[in-house]
């Protein structure tokens, strides 16, 4: 399924069977959906997954500008890579890593479950929350 670029996408309580991709300039809200594959957004303006939503692959946000995971389930890994605004990772179950490169605008990590590492490198300002339990490595700024 594809957002086209410049649209906003709300679904609620939707099954998705594939992957979501966000275009450039393109907005997602999913709220309690279900999609059996990724969550990805490139050059995206929000990407926002929350409420008790499951994505059964990886969300995976890069060169946009906001994006939030927030009260659901990722049996992949969470990536926000080269975001110009605030990104948050709060109060979710991550089956991979979660990881934050090279954000300009805040990165909040609160409260997850992680199975995997969280990896935090060259953010700007350097991320904050806590809280997070975490089974693998928590890495470099994320320590």
């Amino acid at each position: 399924m594809k957002v086209p670029q410049g649209a906003t996408c709300i679904l609620k309580r939707t099954k998705v069977k594939g992957t979501i991709k966000v275009q450039r300039g393109a907005r997602l809200e999913a709220i309690a959906v279900n999609v059996i594959g990724n969550v990805q957004g490139e050059n995206a303006r929000n990407v926002i997954v929350r409420k008790r939503s499951r994505v059964g692959g990886s969300v995976q946000v890069v060169q946009g500008r906001k994006a939030r995971v927030a009260f659901s389930r990722v049996k992949g890994d969470i990536l926000y890579d080269d975001q110009s605004r605030r990104v948050i990772v709060r109060r979710n179950r991550v089956g991979g890593n979660v990881q934050a490169f090279q954000n300009r605008g805040g990165v909040r990590i609160r409260g997850n479950v992680i199975d995997g590492n969280l990896q935090c490198k060259e953010n700007r300002p350097a991320p904050t929350g806590g809280n997070n339990r975490v089974e693998g490595n928590k890495e470099d700024q994320c320590k």
